[in-house]
């Protein structure tokens, strides 16, 4: 046997492969000494991400280079790779390291999931590897998880498959974002909307799932509502209560609401019935990556991918096990390592209230342990190399406390609550409902608080001891006045607990871990990235959290309607025979024959769903302007003076500002919607000039619409009413 050369995913994580053992720096890898597990020394070099990426449609066909509806589908015979321009001189190194004649065996070290393993097959595909390979599989980068991982190599045929399932989904994500994204653009632009629609087997019906919720709040329609809120003493004790008939505390007219609340003023009362329910609730189970990301941005309001860049982080450290699990599971070998890394928690400050736990293992409770449910990889975990949180950057300690708190949970009892209903009667006639909640084991609470109950009138309060029967009076009654509220937004969050359930709007931490693991739109791994993309292509905004879905985001949507390309149930469909390939129980080519299907499929839709399409005038105008081939060619549109400086105005994609703002931070701006109605560029011109605009319909004001004018005045954009 000669020398060993260890191909890793990107430097850092090569780095950290190398680390327990001696080496030397070359440049782009590293040389490691003879040593027991390497009789004849090892080279160790790394790719930095993708090194190769699919060839462009050009190169399989010149006719391929235009953007035309003629040249439709876009279907390459077989799918062949390049290397990644900025990436050649690494791709140069790892190639001469193969064909080093002192090589005799290859060790695929990439993060052990499909992506880390169709990066360095790939590279190695495009080498014309042919010496053995064996494969390296390890959940987490400290010392002893290294060694271990190299004392028991995999065959590289037992990661074989996921390799096929990796190339499988780039190669039919390629044709259907291919296809569709030329198909809706062209067709588009013959509608007068010049910008590049891309299209995309997750990120669409991510999409599709954001517009419905925008068009949920757009058609809603607030209605006022009124509440009979009263204040009740029954020998000393006070409690609240909402009048309701049915269940339902919500009174419709004003005049109503009013006549009970002078029925039941200073009127006796009494307790009809008292309803008491006990309810347990588990710890939460370990995290995976989406309940990671979830809870994350619930709590601290990170985004998806801003966590995932973290918890890597944190795992090249060697602090916490692989983050990119869809796992909430471990096995009874990591389990038996609790104890060890428990008692090293134990020992920092902001964790000794904490012990000692009142469960001391939890090896057999199969909540937490169940090797069957393991996939690729365990649940996110600590590892033992236990750091104090206090010494890691703010969103490291943030989310390295939430991974040792999950685990602390684990090893502590359920919490159980009495939920209280007192049904209380007034004058033998008006009924009344209050609510509350009693703590009776705080349990796994004591580790992550709640948010504290609400003491508001009819909702969860602390009741007194109340027994049916006992008579008393209404203190006081009131009124108070509200109004039914749209759909809440969906928070970043959210979305990735939206997409890991397949669009089923799922809250309940317990449903969402007996889905089916592969059923949903991507994988834990790309899912904050499909968020990205939706950014990045304008389809969506993230202000203060909540997602909203753009102009460009709602056209793009309105106009695939009801194609299959929106179907998250179809998406899902596609996650589960990728998973199949990836166990070796379907096969890659039957599934590649079924999406070039699909791609055809999605251009027909295309076609012939545009024949019905109709778009607002302001729509029109918003994309006109654009070129659709090369946006970044695209021309700035002066639209007017600045008013502030001596600067212009002009179209900076979710609003108009000054175009000094880079130079002096001149922050004048027009907003591009106001009052739900989009201010045109051609509107925005006539009020630099000091004219009115052209008449606006359906501006939208609580629940009043009006149409108007807008014009500069007072050093800002006013409705004006006048008729010319």
């Amino acid at each position: 046997m000669g020398t060993v050369l260890i191909i890793a995913e990107k430097p850092d994580q090569g780095l950290k492969l190398a680390s327990p053992f001696t080496f030397k720096k070359k440049d782009g890898y590293v040389e490691i000494p003879p040593h027991p597990l390497f009789p004849k020394g090892a080279l160790l070099t790394w790719a930095i991400g993708h090194l190769c990426e699919l060839v462009p449609p050009e190169e399989y066909d010149a006719k391929w280079k235009k953007w035309s509806l003629d040249t439709l589908p876009i279907i390459p015979p077989t799918f062949q790779h390049r290397v990644t321009k900025t990436r050649w001189k690494q791709f140069s190194i790892i190639k001469g390291l193969i064909h080093r004649q002192d090589v005799s065996e290859i060790i695929i070290a990439g993060d052990a999931e499909r992506e880390g393993e169709a990066i360095i097959r790939i590279v190695l595909a495009q080498c014309k590897n042919n010496k053995p390979m064996k494969r390296l599989w390890i959940s987490s980068l400290t010392p002893k998880a290294v060694i271990n991982g190299f004392e028991n190599l995999l065959d590289e045929s037992k990661t074989r498959n996921i390799y096929y399932e990796a190339l499988s989904r780039a190669c039919a994500d390629w044709l259907v974002g291919m296809n569709a994204s030329r198909a809706y653009t062209l067709l588009l632009q013959k509608k007068g909307i010049s910008d590049v629609f891309s299209t995309g087997r997750v990120q669409t019906p991510t999409l599709a799932l954001i517009v419905k919720r925008e068009k949920e709040i757009e058609q809603f329609k607030s209605e006022p509502f009124w509440e009979v809120v009263a204040t009740f003493n029954i020998d000393g004790k006070r409690y609240k209560g909402k009048w309701h008939k049915d269940g339902e505390t919500h009174i419709k007219v004003e005049n109503l609401a009013e006549k009970i609340k002078q029925f039941c003023e200073k009127k006796d009362a009494e307790i009809s019935s008292i309803e008491k329910e006990r309810k347990e609730f588990h710890p939460p189970v370990l995290f995976n990556l989406s309940s990671l990301q979830a809870t994350a941005n619930k709590l601290y309001k990170l985004s998806p991918q801003r966590t995932l860049e973290v918890a890597q982080k944190l795992y090249v450290k060697g602090i916490i096990s692989y983050p990119r699990s869809d796992s909430s599971f471990v096995t009874k070998e990591e389990a038996a390592m609790f104890p060890e890394i428990l008692q090293k928690i134990s020992s920092l400050e902001e964790y000794k209230s904490f012990f000692p736990l009142p469960i001391q293992s939890i090896i057999n409770n199969k909540r937490y342990v169940n090797e069957k449910k393991v996939t690729d990889h365990y649940a996110i975990i600590p590892t033992e190399q236990v750091t104090n949180p206090a010494k890691l950057p703010e969103d490291e300690q943030k989310i390295y406390d939430l991974i040792v708190k999950r685990l602390l949970t684990a090893h502590y009892e359920k919490a159980i609550f009495d939920y209280t209903t007192i049904h209380t009667l007034v004058e033998g006639r008006a009924t009344f409902l209050s609510k509350g909640r009693e703590q009776i084991q705080q349990g796994w609470q004591k580790v992550v608080s709640e948010k504290k109950n609400k003491d508001d009138s009819g909702e969860e309060q602390i009741l007194p001891s109340l027994a049916q029967g006992e008579k008393g009076k209404v203190e006081k009654v009131g009124v108070n006045e509200g109004k039914t509220q749209p759909p809440k937004r969906y928070t970043e969050g959210q979305i990735i607990t939206l997409m890991k359930s397949a669009g089923k709007h799922i809250e309940d931490v317990e449903l969402i871990k007996v889905l089916n693991k592969t059923e949903g739109l991507g994988t834990e791994a790309t899912r904050a990235g499909i968020i990205g993309v939706l950014k990045t292509r304008n389809y969506i905004d993230v202000k203060k959290n909540l997602v909203y879905a753009t102009t460009k985001g709602q056209l793009l949507i309105r106009s695939i309607g009801p194609s299959i390309l929106v179907s998250p149930e179809m998406t899902a469909k596609w996650e589960q025979r990728l998973h199949e390939i990836g166990e070796g129980n379907a096969a890659p080519n039957e599934f590649m024959d079924q999406a070039k299907k699909l791609s055809i499929k999605l251009i027909e839709d295309a076609k012939k769903h545009s024949n019905q399409w109709t778009f607002a005038e302001e729509h029109l105008e918003e994309f006109k302007k654009q070129n659709p081939t090369n946006r970044s060619k695209r021309t700035v549109t002066k639209l007017g003076k600045c008013k502030k400086c001596d600067g212009s105005v002009i179209d900076k994609s979710s609003f108009y500002g000054c175009s000094n703002y880079s130079k002096t931070k001149c922050d004048f701006t027009i907003s591009k919607k106001i009052l739900g109605k989009t201010v045109s560029q051609t509107n925005v011109k006539k009020i630099l000039q000091g004219q009115q605009s052209d008449i606006i319909k359906g501006f939208k004001k609580g629940e009043k619409t009006f149409d108007a004018r807008l014009e500069w005045a007072t050093n800002k954009i006013v409705f004006s009413f006048q008729k010319e």
